[in-house]
């Protein structure tokens, strides 16, 4: 029996031909409607279970169910879609995004009945075989975690080359192994020109000075080399969040007290190296997994979050503790003053924070130029808001993130770019690295100091990222106007495919 034939019982229908028959007999309808009456009562489940006796019993010999390819194919395919998601994955993607792509690359190579459980750490995806055959599982760890937006883009574009039908299976697994194993598109010493670049055109963003952004791009660098040798020591990410924030509220107190820059501008030195140390975490997939009902993967990216968050303001408040107890000044938190000019200075520093993040994340030009544009649309926005229309930050980041999203989700798929790389990088330079050195400086110093600063940040980072998911699904429908005005909304996408495809394994 074919997958597509079905046992097809009568059919009764409402309006059908009308047979001529003798008039009804008033006294027979009386005796019938009595005997009715004496019968037992039948439930509704009564009528759904008929007698056994009066369905037609399958053939024993028949298999029921889909027809596959052999178990050695189902493997294979099983395997690659696994390494995809891995790749998805350990890039940031949300779980959602990565199980829509496994479902239609299995459905691409004739797979049809699939499911797939994603969480923080691992992938399975099983098969279904019918009836007769049992099903067949395989599962992926995920095992690291690597910002390299090349890789995910190569994978997005070998993703669509598999659903418009251009590769097979075995020429996909092959190009996806030259995407893995591939180098960094940049040396390491030009990602850490990248992270100190991006902490210069923060404080820039914050009205510093040129000779305080030198100051920050220098501590940045100093920074990431020093995570890196940490990282070859297998010291973990908690412990280097420490150190980074340990050595950037140093050296800016260092810098306080030597007179290297100006008191009133030495806490833009820190905000700058702490907003750098906040760029790398999964917020915006935490954000966008716990709306999507991907509560497991959600937990534990946000516990994730939470605990390097954690270290770092572990590494600011030590540092403040001992500059106290040395008798340092310490960098006091005071922003400059800004007014509607300091906009010229803020879109254009935005775009190449956002830029430095992207390159620093080995992203591709293409993805670098886009990635700026966000980063100015955010950046004008925000400054617009809080300068000109002196709405709150929260309010302010919001809805400059839900712009950002918005933007990404319309034009992102339409440039060949991801909409991950353009999201994450556009709401950089809004981290409240600012805002989280503040609290931290009020509970090291003040003995009336509260955590409310704090929480603040905490807002503060968690609007970017609510508004970032808002906008890529605000986007759905008019990229669906731009596109095909029958696709529906199937919720935020920001990696991965759009839609299935029908495509069958031959």
């Amino acid at each position: 029996m074919n997958s597509t034939q079905r046992v097809r019982g009568p059919v009764t229908r409402r309006r059908g031909w009308h047979i001529l028959e003798a008039p009804e007999d008033p006294g027979v309808e009386k005796a019938n409607r009595r005997r009715r009456a004496t019968e037992p009562r039948r439930r509704a489940w009564h009528i759904l279970e008929a007698p056994t006796g009066e369905q037609p019993a399958p053939d024993a010999t028949t298999e029921l169910g889909p027809a596959l390819p052999d178990e050695a194919t189902v493997n294979f395919v099983l395997d690659l879609v696994l390494r995809v998601g891995e790749v998805q994955m350990a890039s940031g993607a949300g779980a959602s995004d990565v199980t829509a792509t496994i479902l239609s690359l299995t459905s691409a190579f004739g797979l049809p009945h699939c499911e797939v459980d994603v969480i923080f750490t691992s992938i399975t995806v099983t098969c279904h075989r019918g009836t007769d055959a049992n099903p067949i599982t395989a599962l992926r760890v995920v095992r690291s975690r690597s910002l390299d937006y090349t890789r995910l883009s190569q994978t997005e574009m070998l993703v669509q080359q598999i659903l418009r039908g251009h590769l097979s299976a075995e020429e996909a697994y092959t190009e996806l192994h030259k995407i893995t194993t591939a180098p960094h598109p940049y040396p390491r010493w030009f990602a850490t020109l990248a992270w100190g670049g991006m902490a210069f055109f923060i404080t820039l963003l914050l009205s510093g000075t040129l000779d305080v952004a030198v100051g920050a791009l220098i501590i940045s660098a100093l920074i990431d080399r020093l995570g890196r040798l940490l990282n070859r020591v297998a010291l973990p990410f908690f412990f280097q969040q420490a150190v980074g924030g340990l050595v950037a509220t140093g050296l800016a107190t260092v810098a306080v007290n030597t007179d290297l820059v100006p008191s009133r501008f030495s806490t833009l030195v820190a905000a700058a190296a702490i907003t750098v140390l906040l760029s790398g975490l999964s917020t915006v997939s935490a954000v966008q997994d716990a709306i999507t009902g991907y509560n497991v993967t959600a937990a534990g990216r946000t516990m994730e979050t939470v605990l390097m968050s954690a270290g770092l303001i572990t590494g600011v408040a030590l540092a403040l503790n001992i500059a106290k107890a040395l008798g340092f000044t310490p960098a006091e938190p005071v922003l400059p003053a800004q007014t509607a000019n300091s906009l010229l200075v803020i879109v254009p520093a935005g775009a190449a924070a956002a830029a430095c993040f992207a390159i620093a994340s080995y992203s591709t030009l293409r993805s670098m130029l886009v990635a700026a544009a966000a980063g100015a649309i955010g950046a004008g926005v925000y400054g617009a808001l809080v300068i000109v229309g002196q709405f709150d930050v929260i309010t302010s980041s919001a809805v400059a993130a839900v712009v950002i999203g918005f933007s990404g989700g319309v034009l992102a798929r339409r440039l060949k770019v991801t909409p991950l790389v353009v999201a994450v990088s556009g709401i950089t330079p809004l981290l409240p690295g600012l805002s989280t050195y503040r609290g931290l400086y009020e509970l090291a110093t003040q003995s009336n100091g509260n955590l409310s600063t704090l929480i603040k940040a905490a807002a503060i980072g968690l609007a970017l990222a609510a508004g970032v998911v808002l906008g890529e699904y605000l986007a759905q429908p008019v990229r669906t106007g731009l596109g095909r005005l029958e696709r529906k909304l199937a919720g935020p996408r920001m990696a991965g495919p759009l839609r299935t495809t029908e495509r069958r394994l031959e």
